[in-house]
């Protein structure tokens, strides 16, 4: 990933630091472990090919040897390897790496076609038809199209057919990458999904020719967009991913985020950028989403022990079997309610969530209901929790409100009349700069408390900034 930031210096000290980097690496005889995941050389043969230019620029014969050496060995190790690799992403990265290398070096061109096929299989099984990936991780979109689009591209230069696979898993991923963006140009942090690198988001959209509005309905990823002057709500209406994918899934069910023009309020923890942080398994719980918690016990589970946990790692399972969706949009305001059946098992409850948002993008109304299941009489604890950006400054409002002001002066006000709302700390996960101490607000029910309760997020000033 380093070498894309020493083209970008575009100095001819950046362009020997690069050869001299990839030279040392080459010499090196015995390399980490680590070095020779399959996703890692993956990773390392597609930034090799992407910058070649400035690497072999003003080469020796020797070092081009080298290169040309070092690419082959990690092709031919990719090849043996492929199917053994960890399924989902990783599996979809080797695969682009063999099908890149075919077509940049001239004596791979007969693995062209069988490289072709085999990605194909990975985009049919894992890019759904609405065009988001089969791990619900919202990043997981750009990662793929950053090396798909310009292997696209190396195909059509060198004469060979792309294929309709490719073509259509490209168009319906594209609308996608907005889907899931606020107004500051960030993903929403859900299912693993961690700080946004927009550099990466701004090229990728340089290829999208349709530069339109995102829809809202996302029935196979199972997500909800709401939009309306500014305003963006974005919410989780799916099931986990099955196990194979789950390896970074996260137990956030119903949970929703809240931004106004480019100021974010209503957040997921997110995941930690680190992923060997000790945060990764407290990111994954539900208590770290915006969503209804019962009794402090997570809608899904993490097994980290077991065949399925052997093989790809902890992951999530037991979460909810079903999601019924209902949106309605009518006069410009749209309305969606999903329910989840995580909590039946446990506590014989199911959780239904009701958000609404207004027309003019000043009012969000919700409603959480916690409803027992067939043949069930269960009355359990529970607590919402919304979880707010580190750049929100909160405050109570007298004893059923508070009020929260964003970047630029945008105020809004959080209102509830069934439970008075309680302000504590919360942790934002998904920086750059590692974890930001915030607010969150939680509303707390007890046992034999109301099994239904409204709230409302009411925008009371817009911002001063400028474009916002």
């Amino acid at each position: 990933g380093w070498l894309r930031h020493l083209r970008a210096a575009d100095t001819a000290t950046a362009r020997s630091n690069a050869r001299i980097l990839v030279d040392d690496w080459l010499r090196i005889a015995d390399h980490p472990p680590i070095a020779w995941e399959a996703e890692v050389v993956a990773r390392r043969t597609m930034a090799w090919l992407a910058q070649s230019p400035m690497i072999l620029a003003e080469a020796d014969q020797a070092f081009y040897h080298r290169f040309l050496a070092g690419l082959t060995r990690q092709f031919r190790w990719l090849r043996a390897r492929w199917g053994t690799e960890p399924s989902g992403l990783p599996r979809l990265k080797v695969a682009l790496a063999v099908l890149a290398t075919a077509i940049a070096v001239d004596g791979f061109r007969r693995h062209i076609k069988p490289a072709q096929r085999r990605l194909d299989e990975e985009l049919k099984r894992q890019i759904l038809p609405d065009g988001g990936h089969v791990g619900r991780n919202p990043v997981t979109i750009l990662e793929v199209l950053i090396d798909l689009l310009p292997v696209r591209q190396a195909l059509a230069a060198r004469g060979h057919p792309v294929s309709p696979v490719m073509m259509s898993a490209i168009d319906r991923m594209m609308p996608m990458l907005r889907f899931f963006r606020h107004g500051d140009g960030a993903f929403a942090l859900f299912n693993g999904a961690t700080t946004t690198p927009t550099d990466l988001v701004a090229t990728v959209l340089a290829y999208d020719d349709a530069q339109g509005r995102p829809h809202g309905n996302a029935p196979h990823s199972g997500y909800q967009r709401m939009e309306a002057e500014k305003t963006v709500v974005v919410m989780d209406c799916g099931a986990p991913p099955p196990p194979e994918f789950a390896r970074a899934a996260h137990a956030g069910t119903l949970a929703f985020e809240l931004s106004s023009g480019t100021a974010r309020f209503v957040v997921n923890c997110g995941a930690p950028f680190r992923p060997a942080s000790d945060w990764r398994r407290v990111a994954r719980s539900t208590a770290a989403h915006s969503t209804l918690v019962v009794d402090d016990h997570s809608s899904a589970h993490i097994r980290d022990a077991g065949l399925f946990a052997d093989l790809l790692g902890p992951i999530l399972i037991g979460g909810p079997d079903e999601v019924p969706v209902d949106r309605v949009e009518a006069d410009g305001a749209v309305a969606v309610t999903a329910s989840h059946d995580g909590y039946v098992r446990a506590f014989g409850v199911v959780h239904e969530r009701t958000l609404k948002l207004a027309a003019d993008g000043d009012t969000l109304d919700g409603r959480d209901r916690v409803v027992p299941a067939t043949g069930s009489d269960a009355a359990v604890p529970y607590v919402i929790r919304f979880h707010l950006h580190p750049a929100v400054k909160v405050g109570r409002l007298g004893e059923h409100g508070v009020v929260m002001i964003g970047p630029g002066g945008e105020g809004w006000e959080f209102h509830s009349d069934d439970v008075a709302p309680m302000i504590e700390d919360s942790v934002h996960l998904a920086d750059l700069h590692g974890v930001r101490r915030t607010s969150q607000i939680v509303l707390g029910v007890e046992e034999d408390g109301p099994r239904e309760i409204r709230w409302r997020f009411l925008r009371t000033a817009r911002s001063h900034a400028k474009g916002r």
